[in-house]
């Protein structure tokens, strides 16, 4: 999600400049109500744009394989002014039972779109997107990083998991930093494959490990510079075999004191924006939306509906700088999807809850990263960060229990009472990265 190649620099967009009390965000849960969030993904979609102005895009495939290690890899293309972009492949594996961890992020060239603008390579990867017959669609990764680690893995979305952006037609998924009118507003937007088979295999220091697992996959484009889209992004993703296959993503970012809408104090305040899905039985049962004041108390009321992330117990990290919470509270709560179209007065809920420890000993924590350390050499070369920022990525892997409420209609037959308690595992991700 996050783009560890995005870079950093303190000027301030024409966007956000002019009086503080106009609003300059339009976020996408806002643009469309409860019962229309549900936008299905065309293959345009997944297109890569690999736009030519200051930007950030990005394609990461995550995994939980069946031996509980978590794998993700990501490509991240960074335009950067007259250079030629800057293009990167990262990728992790940490298995949270024998403390193995691997990172590499490793900077390619020759990287070119194949002709379905889909499916892309360079001269260490192959990135492939098949379309089946059936509907299901299958990305094959073939990368070889280095000496070390080479991937084969494949990440297959069954048909009835649908993919999904927030809201339908050209403007779905979308969120816009700018004025009402303003057609050359920088652009942040987000498509999804919640639930997806993984296969194949990842080969680390010679050793072969099977893939085999459950999935999800991101495609994103921050269309300015990240420091300027965000103060901060959460994104959880729980997954678990249990219910024929379970998913539940959120995504979450607070604009920047820039960037925001008018509220009730006629002042202009940075927005919270959250959005998400439920998969539950291998099929997509919802997807959420809602956004609220960044200037609110944390427990203050979503718009629109519950759906959010809370930072529980928060205090200072002295190694970074930023209050950081020692548990985290995730909360999906939207219009249920049935046979595909979405019945507003028919809710499915979630909540979980995952203690994170102290900033010291957190728990099942897989990486806290120096975002500034991981930019390009070349980027380091052209950009002056912001004085005194310091951006920060907590990621972390854990077993706990999703609380999940479905109606009799999405519960295949089932007639327990209440919610359902679904074991699985969470991978999360808090980002600081100003303010």
């Amino acid at each position: 999600m996050s783009g560890w190649g995005s870079w950093f620099t303190g000027s301030e967009q024409p966007n956000a400049q002019g009086a503080a009390s106009g609003t300059n965000f339009r976020a996408v849960t806002d643009e469309f109500d409860q019962g229309s969030l549900y936008g299905p993904l065309e293959p345009a979609d997944l297109e890569w744009t690999c736009p030519t102005y200051i930007s950030t895009e990005t394609q990461t495939w995550y995994a939980v394989i069946e031996d509980g290690s978590f794998v993700t890899c990501q490509i991240i293309y960074s335009p950067i002014g007259i250079w030629n972009p800057q293009v990167q492949m990262t990728f992790k594996y940490s298995n949270p039972k024998t403390g193995k961890k691997v990172w590499k992020s490793v900077n390619v060239s020759k990287f070119k779109l194949q002709d379905d603008k889909r499916s892309c390579q360079s001269e260490i990867f192959t990135v492939t997107l098949k379309d089946a017959a059936d509907g299901s669609q299958e990305f094959d990764i073939n990368a070889k990083l280095d000496d070390e680690v080479q991937i084969l893995i494949s990440f297959v979305r069954p048909k009835e998991a649908l993919g999904w952006k927030l809201g339908n037609g050209a403007t779905g998924g979308m969120s816009f930093f700018g004025k009402q009118g303003d057609a050359n507003a920088p652009v942040v937007k987000h498509r999804f494959w919640p639930y997806a088979k993984t296969k194949g295999l990842v080969v680390i220091g010679g050793q072969a490990i099977d893939c085999t697992g459950q999935g999800c996959f991101v495609q994103a484009l921050q269309g300015m510079r990240p420091n300027l889209v965000a103060a901060r992004w959460n994104f959880a993703w729980f997954q678990s075999p249990e219910l024929d296959g379970t998913s539940a993503l959120l995504m979450e970012l607070t604009t920047t004191s820039d960037y925001g809408k008018v509220e009730a104090s006629g002042k202009r305040e940075p927005q919270v924006v959250t959005f998400g899905s439920v998969t539950c039985q291998g099929k997509l049962v919802s997807v959420v939306g809602a956004t609220r004041s960044a200037l609110q108390p944390d427990d203050s009321p979503s718009l629109h509906s519950g759906t959010r992330v809370m930072h529980l117990e928060k205090v200072l990290d002295p190694e970074t700088g930023y209050q950081v919470p020692q548990s985290m509270k995730c909360t999906w709560d939207g219009a249920a999807l049935i046979d595909g179209a979405a019945a507003p007065s028919t809710r499915v809920t979630g909540e979980l809850v995952v203690p994170l420890g102290s900033p010291d000993q957190v728990n099942g924590l897989i990486d806290k990263v120096d975002i500034l350390a991981e930019i390009p050499y070349v980027v380091r070369k052209v950009v002056n960060y912001v004085a005194g920022t310091k951006p920060y990525i907590y990621q972390t892997l854990n077993e706990v229990d999703l609380a999940l409420c479905l109606p009799d209609a999405l519960k295949d037959g089932s007639s327990e009472a209440g919610p359902l308690h679904v074991k699985g595992t969470l991978f999360e991700e808090h980002t600081f990265i100003s303010e």
